[in-house]
């Protein structure tokens, strides 16, 4: 069988409720590893599996530390001990990002697979049981190898860098927007993958092999009607930052007060990335924004954007260099 480490980090998947129909109230981090191991021997007969707890805590407490960390492990497990993937477990609330932080950084084109549930462990009808053994034969699959980081959650597969939660408290929370499920597993256990990620990760990224200790400090604005820029401006003021992803309405456009105020933190050399808060469709270069010298942030939403430009400042402080990185991955 082959070799799968599983590294938990906590959240709904490892929840126990007050009761067996506590669907929100439930307390994450109470089960680990081990635990998954004994309530469901199904996992022990597909793989053999090392458990590794790296913490046990709701996805809302998840950082930038965790994910130097995970980064690290998953490359022991998968580079020097020869594990053949990696699944890791983790609250839904942010597994996107920690997903799309590995894919652009894990330097290993064997399979990572992250899994969360969206009802506790202990609850009736809960999807952290089959998620959990659909995410392990997700992993020992080989046609996972070479397809990045993925979320297997609810039988479908998703790519890290695509994938985003769209409800609160349903099953069929994750989707891809317009780009679609990278594929799925079927009720005779059929992994089956209907396309590829094409943009640049893992292995075929530069920040597979770009040493991580730290990251630069950027922060999200999310612009609405009528919005002031003041939040832009106390950004720009503190002098802690050095960027700034802005959600913007639309195609990426912001408010006059916004613009001002962009102008000004970009005049204090913070980085600014176009980014929109629809969920769909490209941000792309307009001819008036031009002078205030913003990246592009293509189809990535906000929260990704903002982990892309946290690797990029890594390597450059250069617009032109980050609009080339965005465009690549």
């Amino acid at each position: 069988m082959k070799k799968i480490a599983l590294i938990t980090l906590g959240g709904t998947i490892s929840a126990k409720g007050l009761h067996r129909g506590d669907l929100k109230d439930y307390q994450s981090g109470l089960l680990g590893g081990n635990d998954f191991l004994n309530e469901l021997p199904e996992l022990s007969e597909m793989a053999n599996i090392e458990v590794v707890q790296i913490d046990n805590v709701s996805s809302t407490q998840i950082n930038e530390n965790h994910w130097i960390k995970l980064k690290k492990i998953v490359e022991y497990y998968l580079n020097e001990q020869n594990f053949d993937g990696v699944v890791i477990t983790h609250g839904t609330n942010t597994i996107e990002e920690t997903a799309y932080f590995l894919h652009l950084t894990v330097d290993s084109n064997k399979p990572v697979v992250l899994v969360g549930a969206q009802r506790p462990f202990t609850a009736l009808s809960t999807d952290a049981h089959l998620n959990l053994i659909q995410a392990v034969r997700v992993a020992i699959d080989p046609n996972s190898s070479n397809k990045g980081v993925l979320v297997a959650i609810n039988n479908e597969i998703n790519c890290a860098r695509d994938v985003t939660k769209t409800n609160t408290y349903r099953l069929e929370t994750f989707r891809s927007g317009e780009t679609g499920y990278l594929g799925f597993i079927d009720p005779d256990e059929t992994v089956r993958y209907y396309r590829t990620p094409i943009r640049r990760h893992t292995i075929n990224s530069e920040f597979s092999k770009t040493p991580i200790t730290s990251l630069a400090k950027i922060e999200i604005v999310y612009s609405y009607a009528g919005a002031s820029g003041e939040l832009i401006n106390f950004i720009t003021q503190s002098k802690k930052y050095d960027g700034i992803v802005i959600a913007g309405t639309g195609a990426g456009r912001f408010s006059q007060k916004e613009e001002k105020s962009l102008y000004e933190a970009r005049k204090n050399g913070l980085h600014i990335v176009r980014s929109s808060r629809v969920g769909n469709g490209r941000v792309l270069d307009i001819a008036s924004y031009r002078g205030l010298k913003a990246v592009s942030g293509d189809n990535l939403s906000p929260q990704k954007a903002r982990i892309l430009l946290l690797l990029s400042l890594l390597q450059s402080n250069d617009v032109e260099e980050i609009q080339r990185i965005f465009n690549e991955y």
